[in-house]
């Protein structure tokens, strides 16, 4: 079991800013102070908004820290980025700011101390869960724990409906629901974050993903990408799903620690009931080529792959975090999805022993 916001790797699309969050009313300065390692020194440092994606403000890194500075006119939840990496997500708001990158926390403003409170509380029970004994009472503490965490994130959303830390914590509850249906009612709570690109994002990956449940056929899409000698080469997830085989499609990242971790799963799988037919096939999204190459051999993954995936699959099956695995029939149709662990092995299971009994002469 886990608790309920210890979420996969997740990716977020879209646009704009939030309309519901409160501001000054008039444009304020800011100073973002990021202190940095010396081989950062002379790269490009940027502020990018993290609801829809669109750099506020940019500087290079300098005698081992980036500073920003700048104004405006309300708080935005936005994230520091420096060489495609992410040094923590903080409210930007008028003040001198500090974010640390060891810790992943800002300071020095007052929306930063009470996000830091709450990311405290809800670090406080991760802590304890991790360290529950595995004995008979742990599954009624684990949802007492459960309980508590969706407790705090809910108290925050409410504390901070009209600023950024709510929506921050708005979209941790969102992540976790199944249907345009149950986002809407969320939403007719907290209707000011209506605006929020990555809920709108949402409501497309909850339709897509309505789109490619168990029971429905597979949709194949294709990836042109350049091989590994340089040439142009061309994949399409028919070349493997639907040709009489049983097929585990694992959507995945090389920066992703859980796809890494679900890969030892796989194999587990894999060796289990490849006599039965079963195959896997990797998907690589939102990912650089070359690392997912380097991935697979440093990870020993003896399947295929489709390399370059980025948000195509993704956008198409409706996947908002990784990883995401698929099984999917001889004939195409889609049995389960989304399942890791224990739950990833039982379907298989029953799939693939329910098949091979149905298909076996009757005695």
């Amino acid at each position: 079991m886990k608790l309920r916001n210890l979420l996969p790797c997740a990716a977020f699309a879209a646009a704009a800013l939030l309309s519901g969050c409160s501001g000054t009313g008039a444009s304020s300065p800011y100073t973002v102070t990021v202190p940095l390692t010396e081989d950062k020194n002379h790269l490009m440092a940027y502020i990018v908004d993290f609801d829809s994606g669109e750099k506020i403000d940019s500087t290079v890194v300098d005698a081992n820290e980036a500073v920003f500075k700048g104004s405006l006119d309300k708080p935005v939840l936005a994230r520091v980025i420096v060489e495609g990496s992410r040094l923590g997500t903080f409210v930007l708001e008028p003040g001198e700011i500090t974010l640390r990158p060891d810790v992943k926390e800002a300071s020095g403003s007052p929306l930063n101390v009470r996000f830091n409170m709450i990311a405290d509380s809800l670090h406080k029970i991760e802590r304890e869960y991790e360290q529950l004994p595995r004995d008979t009472a742990f599954e009624a503490r684990a949802m007492q724990l459960n309980e508590a965490y969706n407790g705090v994130v809910g108290r925050a959303v409410a504390a901070n409906a009209d600023n950024p830390i709510g929506l921050y914590y708005f979209l941790q509850t969102v992540y976790s629901l199944q249907t345009v249906q149950q986002l809407d009612s969320a939403l007719a709570v907290y209707p000011a974050f209506g605006g929020s690109k990555r809920v709108q994002s949402l409501k497309t990956v909850f339709k897509a993903k309505e789109s490619t449940s168990a029971g429905k056929k597979f949709k194949d899409f294709t990836i042109r990408y350049k091989n590994e000698a340089g040439a142009d080469s061309v994949a399409r997830l028919s070349d493997y799903a639907g040709r009489g085989k049983w097929l585990l499609v694992d959507f995945w990242a090389s920066w992703c620690g859980p796809c890494i971790r679900e890969t030892k799963v796989l194999k587990e799988i894999l060796a289990d009931y490849a006599p039965l037919g079963l195959e896997v096939l990797g998907v690589a999204v939102w990912d650089e080529p070359e690392n997912t190459v380097e991935a697979i051999k440093q990870h020993g993954l003896p399947w295929p792959q489709i390399i370059g995936g980025q948000t195509v699959p993704t956008d198409l099956y409706g996947i908002s975090g990784i990883p995401c695995i698929i099984l999917i029939d001889p004939q195409g149709n889609i049995v389960a999805r989304d399942l890791q662990g224990e739950e990833l092995k039982a379907a298989v299971r029953k799939a693939l022993v329910d098949d091979a009994e149905a298909s076996s002469p009757q005695r």
